[in-house]
């Protein structure tokens, strides 16, 4: 018998073949859902149009509620000349494979949320509670906070824009209310006018927040101090504005005499559950009559023993001659920067999402998603969450490999 007729192989299947790699299969596009805000005074919007453009571009749909963008100055045509399609059925915006939305849903809104849906909006671990994990369970929801996203510097960058927007709004609104026009205003402006002396400007908290209400106050030609107990945070402060500025470290007697002097006051501290208490009853009630006060804390309890929640329809009340400025949400005031600033930050993981093939796969690439998801098919995967409300959880690197 000859040898070729002993080989399991024909001649062909001998010759060198070319190598197939495995080429990553693009799953289906993306079918968005932006449903209207339905907060308190929440004027925000996920996408602009330009962004919805962007997406439909890539083959993605955009379902729009009507009205969506109005609070931020943009109109459904914006949207529909953009490639959004647009409903008023809220059931079919909260029937899309994903919902992007600025806060977290309402209890109602949950109930129109099919199971197995993607939701992605902010989580404000603060104002949820243990029933609204237990229905993202039920209906196996995965969803992301985007306020726990990283991006590759390990920075938030959602967290970072929304505070740049307080810190720099929290000078302007302050530099309204000591305006003549206001009933209790001191009549002082914010400028650097010739011979007369600067407005004094005391900022608590050297974060985001402190160094944007800073850079816009010496940028109006105010007097800045600013106090914080850490160096290294006073440090950078100086270093990102790059010019000598009055820095201390929180001490109740500096703290006092340079409060007594002021005209403004801004509370720009976090902390790990509530804000701390920094300056005190005693201390505000030693301030100039007609001082402003604005406490950008009071989402997480203030930082002003006298702060009380205020709204955007009535913003400010006195206290002890004081006028207190304590709105929690600040960046929705300026609704449409706030709605840019935020498109920017979505827009690239919205993509990224579509082209990884989805969630899944996007979040198994990108440590810095992977960051913000805190449902996954139901199941909690946060450890901050779990303690805070005391649920199981399980870690998300054993559930998605």
């Amino acid at each position: 018998m000859s040898s070729t007729s002993r080989s399991p192989f024909t001649k062909e299947q001998l010759l060198p073949q070319e190598e197939m790699i495995e080429v990553a299969r693009r799953k289906g596009k993306l079918f968005i859902g932006i449903p209207k805000e339905t907060h308190y005074q929440e004027k925000r919007v996920c996408l602009t149009p330009d962004a919805v453009a962007a997406l439909t571009a890539h083959g993605h749909r955009v379902l729009l509620e009507t009205n969506a963008g109005t609070g931020a100055s943009f109109t459904d045509q914006d949207y529909s000349e953009a490639g959004a399609e647009i409903t008023n059925d809220k059931s079919k915006v909260f029937g899309c494979p994903i919902i992007l939305k600025v806060e977290p849903p309402s209890k109602e809104e949950l109930d129109h949320i099919n199971p197995q849906t993607v939701l992605i909006s902010a989580l404000q671990l603060k104002t949820q509670s243990k029933e609204y994990f237990q229905e993202l369970a039920k209906k196996r929801i995965t969803a992301l906070g985007f306020e726990f996203i990283r991006d590759s510097d390990g920075a938030y960058p959602a967290v970072r824009a929304l505070s740049e927007i307080a810190g720099t709004a929290s000078v302007l609104i302050a530099s309204e209310l000591m305006s003549s026009v206001t009933t209790s205003g001191s009549g002082l402006m914010m400028g650097n006018i010739s011979g007369v002396p600067p407005v004094e400007v005391v900022i608590v908290g050297a974060g985001t927040v402190g160094e944007f209400a800073a850079r816009s106050a010496i940028g109006l030609g105010a007097n800045v101090k600013v106090f914080d107990n850490s160096i290294t945070k006073l440090r950078t402060i100086q270093t990102n504005i790059g010019r000598p500025l009055s820095t201390s470290t929180i001490q109740p007697k500096n703290l006092l005499k340079a409060l007594r002097r002021c005209d403004v006051v801004i509370g720009a501290v976090r902390g790990e559950n509530r804000a701390p208490i920094i300056i005190t009853e005693t201390m505000v009630e030693r301030m100039k009559p007609g001082a402003v006060v604005i406490d950008v804390s009071i989402d997480m309890g203030g930082c002003f023993e006298t702060s009380e929640v205020t709204t955007h329809d009535h913003p400010t009340f006195e206290k002890h001659g004081v006028l207190h400025y304590c709105v929690p949400n600040i960046p929705s005031r300026y609704a449409r920067t706030s709605s840019l600033s935020i498109s920017n930050i979505f827009t690239p993981y919205i993509l990224q999402i579509g082209e990884e093939g989805g969630i899944e796969n996007a979040v198994r690439f990108d440590r810095g998603l992977k960051n913000g998801l805190y449902f996954y098919r139901g199941i909690l995967t946060s450890r901050p969450i779990a303690d805070w409300f005391d649920l199981s959880y399980r870690d998300i690197n054993l559930l998605i490999l």
